[in-house]
Protein backbone atom coordinates (compact mmCIF):
# COMPACT_ATOMS: atom_id res chain seq x y z
CA UNK A 1 0.00 0.00 0.00
CA UNK A 2 1.52 3.38 -0.66
CA UNK A 3 1.90 6.30 1.28
CA UNK A 4 -0.97 7.96 -0.62
CA UNK A 5 -3.33 5.54 -0.18
CA UNK A 6 -2.67 5.15 3.73
CA UNK A 7 -4.26 7.79 6.20
CA UNK A 8 -0.74 8.41 8.07
CA UNK A 9 2.36 8.94 6.78
CA UNK A 10 5.92 8.71 8.70
CA UNK A 11 8.36 11.68 8.32
CA UNK A 12 10.52 9.81 5.57
CA UNK A 13 7.50 9.68 3.60
CA UNK A 14 6.56 13.38 4.17
CA UNK A 15 10.46 14.51 3.84
CA UNK A 16 9.79 13.11 0.27
CA UNK A 17 6.95 14.29 -0.41
CA UNK A 18 7.84 17.83 0.46
CA UNK A 19 11.36 17.99 -1.17
CA UNK A 20 10.49 18.56 -4.66
CA UNK A 21 9.07 21.88 -3.72
CA UNK A 22 11.46 22.66 -0.89
CA UNK A 23 14.83 21.00 -1.33
CA UNK A 24 16.60 22.31 1.94
CA UNK A 25 13.58 21.06 4.30
CA UNK A 26 15.01 17.77 6.79
CA UNK A 27 14.08 15.69 9.33
CA UNK A 28 15.59 18.00 11.67
CA UNK A 29 13.63 20.84 10.60
CA UNK A 30 10.15 18.88 11.07
CA UNK A 31 10.39 18.12 14.25
CA UNK A 32 11.65 21.62 15.10
CA UNK A 33 8.64 23.01 13.38
CA UNK A 34 6.93 20.51 15.92
CA UNK A 35 8.75 21.35 18.65
CA UNK A 36 7.14 25.10 17.55
CA UNK A 37 3.74 24.01 18.09
CA UNK A 38 3.32 24.78 14.11
CA UNK A 39 2.43 20.89 13.81
CA UNK A 40 1.00 18.31 15.67
CA UNK A 41 1.33 14.77 14.34
CA UNK A 42 -0.02 11.85 16.06
CA UNK A 43 2.28 9.31 17.49
CA UNK A 44 2.04 5.52 17.47
CA UNK A 45 2.23 3.17 20.39
CA UNK A 46 5.96 3.03 19.94
CA UNK A 47 6.47 6.99 19.40
CA UNK A 48 6.98 7.18 15.96
CA UNK A 49 4.98 10.39 14.46
CA UNK A 50 2.18 9.84 12.34
CA UNK A 51 1.86 12.32 9.98
CA UNK A 52 -1.78 13.32 8.73
CA UNK A 53 -2.56 15.09 5.11
CA UNK A 54 -3.34 18.31 7.19
CA UNK A 55 0.06 18.17 8.94
CA UNK A 56 1.58 18.12 5.48
CA UNK A 57 -0.54 20.99 4.41
CA UNK A 58 0.34 23.17 7.29
CA UNK A 59 4.18 22.26 6.73
CA UNK A 60 3.37 23.29 3.17
CA UNK A 61 2.30 26.56 4.47
CA UNK A 62 4.68 27.51 6.94
CA UNK A 63 7.63 26.60 4.17
CA UNK A 64 6.61 28.59 1.73
CA UNK A 65 5.62 31.82 4.47
CA UNK A 66 9.44 31.23 4.89
CA UNK A 67 10.45 31.14 1.48
CA UNK A 68 8.38 33.50 -0.15
CA UNK A 69 7.11 36.25 2.32
CA UNK A 70 10.13 36.11 4.92
CA UNK A 71 7.73 35.77 7.84
CA UNK A 72 9.07 34.99 11.27
CA UNK A 73 7.72 31.84 12.86
CA UNK A 74 6.02 33.70 15.41
CA UNK A 75 3.65 35.46 12.74
CA UNK A 76 3.00 32.05 11.07
CA UNK A 77 1.60 30.58 14.17
CA UNK A 78 -0.61 33.27 14.20
CA UNK A 79 -1.52 32.79 10.81
CA UNK A 80 -1.96 29.29 11.41
CA UNK A 81 -3.89 29.96 14.26
CA UNK A 82 -6.52 32.58 12.11
CA UNK A 83 -7.02 29.48 9.62
CA UNK A 84 -7.80 26.85 12.54
CA UNK A 85 -10.69 29.65 13.59
CA UNK A 86 -11.94 29.78 9.41
CA UNK A 87 -10.77 33.41 9.21
CA UNK A 88 -8.25 34.39 6.68
CA UNK A 89 -4.68 35.66 7.93
CA UNK A 90 -3.97 39.15 8.70
CA UNK A 91 -2.66 41.24 5.85
CA UNK A 92 0.90 42.06 7.92
CA UNK A 93 1.99 42.69 11.41
CA UNK A 94 0.05 43.97 13.70
CA UNK A 95 -2.76 43.71 11.30
CA UNK A 96 -6.21 41.45 12.66
CA UNK A 97 -7.38 38.41 11.34
CA UNK A 98 -10.25 39.06 8.75
CA UNK A 99 -13.65 36.73 8.23
CA UNK A 100 -13.51 34.70 5.20
CA UNK A 101 -14.74 36.34 1.99
CA UNK A 102 -17.85 34.16 1.62
CA UNK A 103 -19.25 34.94 5.22
CA UNK A 104 -22.08 37.63 4.31
CA UNK A 105 -25.62 38.02 5.60
CA UNK A 106 -28.35 37.50 3.32
CA UNK A 107 -30.75 40.48 2.22
CA UNK A 108 -33.94 38.20 2.16
CA UNK A 109 -35.85 35.83 4.00
CA UNK A 110 -33.88 32.59 4.09
CA UNK A 111 -35.34 29.77 1.96
CA UNK A 112 -35.35 25.72 2.74
CA UNK A 113 -32.01 25.48 1.23
CA UNK A 114 -30.60 27.78 3.74
CA UNK A 115 -31.37 25.85 6.89
CA UNK A 116 -28.72 23.03 7.85
CA UNK A 117 -26.73 24.26 5.62
CA UNK A 118 -22.90 23.72 6.24
CA UNK A 119 -22.50 27.17 8.60
CA UNK A 120 -18.89 28.95 7.71
CA UNK A 121 -16.93 27.13 10.61
CA UNK A 122 -15.31 29.95 12.29
CA UNK A 123 -14.04 30.61 15.58
CA UNK A 124 -13.83 34.53 16.45
CA UNK A 125 -12.22 35.79 20.21
CA UNK A 126 -14.56 38.26 21.83
CA UNK A 127 -12.65 41.38 19.97
CA UNK A 128 -12.70 40.04 16.79
CA UNK A 129 -16.63 39.77 17.12
CA UNK A 130 -16.64 42.94 18.69
CA UNK A 131 -14.86 44.32 15.60
CA UNK A 132 -16.82 42.87 12.96
CA UNK A 133 -20.30 43.35 14.20
CA UNK A 134 -19.49 46.97 15.66
CA UNK A 135 -20.97 46.24 18.74
CA UNK A 136 -19.81 47.75 22.15
CA UNK A 137 -19.03 45.50 24.74
CA UNK A 138 -21.06 46.06 27.13
CA UNK A 139 -24.36 45.54 24.56
CA UNK A 140 -22.60 42.15 23.66
CA UNK A 141 -22.71 41.59 27.69
CA UNK A 142 -26.21 42.52 27.10
CA UNK A 143 -27.14 39.67 24.23
CA UNK A 144 -25.20 37.45 26.50
CA UNK A 145 -27.57 37.65 29.61
CA UNK A 146 -30.58 37.57 27.42
CA UNK A 147 -29.27 34.43 26.21
CA UNK A 148 -29.09 35.85 22.01
CA UNK A 149 -25.26 34.95 21.77
CA UNK A 150 -23.44 32.50 23.45
CA UNK A 151 -19.36 31.70 23.42
CA UNK A 152 -18.03 28.05 23.20
CA UNK A 153 -14.75 27.52 24.88
CA UNK A 154 -14.07 31.56 24.42
CA UNK A 155 -15.44 31.55 21.14
CA UNK A 156 -17.66 33.02 18.92
CA UNK A 157 -19.67 31.32 15.70
CA UNK A 158 -21.32 32.64 12.41
CA UNK A 159 -24.57 32.59 14.15
CA UNK A 160 -23.51 34.29 16.87
CA UNK A 161 -21.99 36.82 14.54
CA UNK A 162 -25.05 37.13 12.60
CA UNK A 163 -27.28 37.81 15.47
CA UNK A 164 -24.50 40.61 17.12
CA UNK A 165 -24.81 42.39 13.66
CA UNK A 166 -28.55 41.83 13.45
CA UNK A 167 -29.22 43.48 17.25
CA UNK A 168 -26.48 46.46 16.52
CA UNK A 169 -28.87 47.00 12.99
CA UNK A 170 -31.70 47.34 15.35
CA UNK A 171 -30.16 49.60 17.73
CA UNK A 172 -30.58 52.22 15.11
CA UNK A 173 -34.20 52.23 15.74
CA UNK A 174 -33.41 52.54 19.36
CA UNK A 175 -34.31 49.00 20.07
CA UNK A 176 -31.44 47.28 23.01
CA UNK A 177 -31.07 43.91 23.89
CA UNK A 178 -33.12 43.95 26.46
CA UNK A 179 -35.98 44.61 24.29
CA UNK A 180 -35.29 40.94 22.67
CA UNK A 181 -35.88 38.95 25.04
CA UNK A 182 -38.96 37.60 23.75
CA UNK A 183 -36.89 36.64 20.52
CA UNK A 184 -34.94 33.98 22.76
CA UNK A 185 -38.34 32.85 24.41
CA UNK A 186 -40.24 32.49 21.00
CA UNK A 187 -37.13 30.47 19.43
CA UNK A 188 -37.28 28.06 22.30
CA UNK A 189 -40.76 27.52 22.26
CA UNK A 190 -40.40 26.77 18.41
CA UNK A 191 -37.27 24.51 18.85
CA UNK A 192 -39.59 22.85 21.50
CA UNK A 193 -42.69 22.55 19.17
CA UNK A 194 -40.64 21.07 16.24
CA UNK A 195 -38.39 18.59 18.13
CA UNK A 196 -41.75 16.34 18.83
CA UNK A 197 -42.09 16.54 14.83
CA UNK A 198 -38.06 15.58 14.31
CA UNK A 199 -37.29 13.44 16.89
CA UNK A 200 -39.22 10.59 16.28
CA UNK A 201 -37.73 10.55 12.72
CA UNK A 202 -34.72 10.93 13.70
CA UNK A 203 -34.79 7.41 15.59
CA UNK A 204 -35.88 5.54 12.64
CA UNK A 205 -33.72 3.54 11.74
CA UNK A 206 -31.75 2.80 8.07
CA UNK A 207 -29.43 5.20 6.39
CA UNK A 208 -32.21 7.79 5.20
CA UNK A 209 -33.62 8.45 8.37
CA UNK A 210 -31.44 11.36 9.38
CA UNK A 211 -31.79 13.03 5.77
CA UNK A 212 -34.91 12.70 6.27
CA UNK A 213 -34.98 14.36 9.50
CA UNK A 214 -32.88 17.22 8.33
CA UNK A 215 -35.59 18.26 5.32
CA UNK A 216 -37.78 18.35 7.68
CA UNK A 217 -35.68 20.68 9.79
CA UNK A 218 -35.15 22.61 6.68
CA UNK A 219 -38.86 23.07 5.61
CA UNK A 220 -40.53 24.00 9.50
CA UNK A 221 -37.36 25.93 10.13
CA UNK A 222 -38.08 27.90 6.65
CA UNK A 223 -41.83 28.09 7.22
CA UNK A 224 -41.70 29.36 11.01
CA UNK A 225 -39.57 32.18 9.71
CA UNK A 226 -42.20 32.80 6.99
CA UNK A 227 -44.76 32.48 9.17
CA UNK A 228 -43.16 34.89 11.48
CA UNK A 229 -42.49 37.80 9.20
CA UNK A 230 -45.76 37.11 7.80
CA UNK A 231 -47.10 38.02 11.35
CA UNK A 232 -45.06 41.04 12.31
CA UNK A 233 -45.91 42.68 8.41
CA UNK A 234 -49.06 42.61 8.87
CA UNK A 235 -49.64 43.71 12.71
CA UNK A 236 -46.94 46.85 11.80
CA UNK A 237 -49.65 47.46 8.40
CA UNK A 238 -52.27 47.78 11.31
CA UNK A 239 -50.21 50.21 13.16
CA UNK A 240 -50.17 52.50 10.01
CA UNK A 241 -53.66 52.03 9.14
CA UNK A 242 -52.85 50.29 6.02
Amino acid sequence: MTASARSFMSIGEVLAQLRPEFPEITISKIRFLEEQGLISPERTPAGYRKFARDDVTRLRYVLAAQRDQYLPLKVIKENLGALDRGLTPSAGPGEPAGLPRGLSLAAGLPGPEDFLREPADIRLSRTELLTASGLADEQLAQLEQFGLVASSRGYYDADGLVVAKTVRDMGGFGIEARHLRGFRSAADREIGLFEQVITPIARQRGPEARGRAEEVVRELASLSVRLHASLVKAGLRRVLGG
